[in-house]
């Protein structure tokens, strides 16, 4: 018998994710499968990739209540914004990892900015493993809050240049297309096939998606864990935005013709120590200096992978794996640092961040149950 685990929200693309991860969890039991509108349903009805598990297989979505999660040793949340806090103050003594923004951000005004009239729920541990310290933090608390999909893909990009002080703060660009899926299952005309195939567009331009702070708190943190610490701030003059954050992100985010992936491509201005040079050896010097602060920085993450100089990262390479693939390069002539990050929207960037979430605070191989090996073709 293995940890027993509640999915509030299955009916979801990342709830179904996630139980597709969870049935072939040999630590893990699925105890309950709750859905809100689909509750009542058949399990395989919604999700016909689970049938012939015998965790679904003639099972129905229940109604997602405390009283139904309460048997469960671990619960994770699959659930739209603000309902997973309401859901939680229902479940004071549970272990649950959140998939949804409501635990993730510490500053109450940013969240009102993003999320509306959407009541603040606080901030839980955030549920990055590969951050500096994180996987302490993970193991030690019983509520975690699992990251963003942009956010994880583009944090990851940017974490470990702005740790070493390699990059300006407060001059970021991320630019981010994503697959369908990060929309939800919703019905929407936008996201019709017959709009989104063949094309690609931009949304949520001008700084307003709700990633934007959570990419913008973390890296912040994890700034001021490395190079912010040692550094005068007359080094950085204009490091602290008006909300107080040494770093400043420009987010586009993008929807391209495909069902799941992300690709982040990321800009930061090199720090001064580095810009100026602009010849071939200069780049390949720079470019070095970036790459062995990413070697430093996951050598010991099982799932982030920096790949060799000249090969690019692709969203095919880690669909339906936990993985994330890196490439980084010196722009010397625009004096900036270039960074492009794959992750699978459902699988590093929602599920399978999940279960290694889940891994890392029940005591378990952080690995266990996941691929960092993508479905190819």
């Amino acid at each position: 018998m293995g940890v027993r685990v509640a999915v509030a929200g299955a009916s979801g693309y990342a709830g179904g994710e996630l139980l597709r991860l969870l049935a072939g969890h040999p630590d893990l039991e699925i105890a309950a499968v709750s859905a809100g509108s689909s509750a009542g349903k058949p399990i395989t009805s919604i999700h016909p990739n689970l049938t012939g598990h015998p965790a679904f297989d003639g099972k129905s979505f229940c109604p997602t209540s405390a009283e139904m999660l309460a048997g469960a040793e671990l619960i994770f949340m699959a659930l739209p914004h603000g309902e997973s806090a309401t859901l939680a103050q229902q479940l004071p003594d549970a272990r649950i990892v959140d998939l949804s923004a409501d635990f993730r951000l510490g500053d109450e005004a940013a969240w009102h900015q993003f999320y509306g009239d959407v009541s603040y729920a606080g901030r839980w541990a955030y549920g990055l493993p590969e951050l500096h310290g994180a996987r302490r933090q993970i193991e030690a608390a019983r509520t975690v809050a699992a990251p963003g999909c942009y956010a994880t893909t583009s944090i990851l990009a940017l974490a470990p240049l702005l740790h070493a002080g390699l990059v300006e703060p407060a001059d970021i660009v991320i630019v981010a297309a994503s697959g369908t899926s990060g929309a939800g299952r919703s019905l929407r005309a936008d996201l019709l096939a017959s709009e989104v195939m063949g094309s690609m567009s931009a949304y949520k331009v001008g700084g307003t998606h709700r990633h934007t702070p959570e990419i913008e708190q973390a890296l912040a943190e994890v700034y001021r864990a490395g190079a912010g610490d040692q550094l005068a701030a007359t080094d950085y003059p204009e490091r602290t935005a008006a909300s107080g954050s040494p770093v400043t992100i420009s987010f586009t985010p993008t929807l391209a013709p495909m069902p799941r992936g992300i690709l982040a491509t990321c800009t930061a201005r090199l720090a001064p120590g580095l810009a100026g040079a602009d010849t071939p050896g200069a780049a390949a010097e720079i470019t070095a200096a970036l790459r062995a602060a990413f070697e430093d920085a996951y050598c010991d993450g099982p799932f982030v992978h920096l790949l060799p100089i000249g090969q690019w990262p692709v969203t095919a390479a880690v669909y339906g794996s936990n993985g994330a693939h890196l490439q980084v390069a010196a722009d010397t002539h625009a004096g900036r640092a270039v960074v492009v990050s794959a992750t699978d929207n459902l699988g590093k960037g929602a599920a399978g961040q999940a279960v290694q979430i889940a891994n890392l605070m029940l005591g378990l191989p952080e690995t266990v149950g996941l691929t960092t090996h993508g479905v190819a073709p």
